[in-house]
């Protein structure tokens, strides 16, 4: 099943893209803490995540190193209502997937949807039967 993670500060933007993703045949969670956000991501291996700009006291772009540090193969998708060219080179660099405008119309809400789809295309998932590389070539080794 697909996961798909929503952080967002905004109680109203959470449901909304909930309901918009359960309604794809997702499985959502939505929460609202950097805490519930690496809790998830650690215990669970999420690999699609949509990030609003501001998460509790952090801004996205102080949380998407520690993200991906977390979770190097995390796709970061940044929901925002924000379109600033440096924000929007800052967040790049940082590693984000994409940064799509909260939906608002239903462009928008097809715009993100696509988004989404193609980041599970992009990350496809690892089988959870095979063990790291590094690991079967160890034991390969009789190490």
């Amino acid at each position: 099943m697909r996961v798909v993670l929503i952080a967002d500060k905004d109680l109203e933007t959470r449901q909304q893209m909930a309901h918009l993703f359960a309604e794809a045949g997702y499985q959502v969670r939505a929460v609202n803490s950097v805490h519930e956000v690496l809790q998830f991501i650690l215990k669970r291996g999420c690999r699609v995540l949509l990030l609003g700009s501001e998460l509790g006291d952090l801004l996205a772009v102080e949380l998407i190193p520690l993200l991906k540090k977390c979770n190097r193969d995390l796709t970061i998708i940044l929901v925002s209502d924000e379109n600033s060219l440096p924000l929007l080179r800052k967040v790049r660099r940082e590693g984000i997937f994409y940064h799509a405008l909260k939906p608002v119309n239903p462009e928008d809400r097809d715009e993100l949807r696509l988004a989404v789809q193609c980041a599970f295309e992009k990350n496809p998932p690892h089988p959870v039967d095979t063990p790291p590389r590094w690991l079967r070539q160890a034991e390969a080794n009789g190490i």
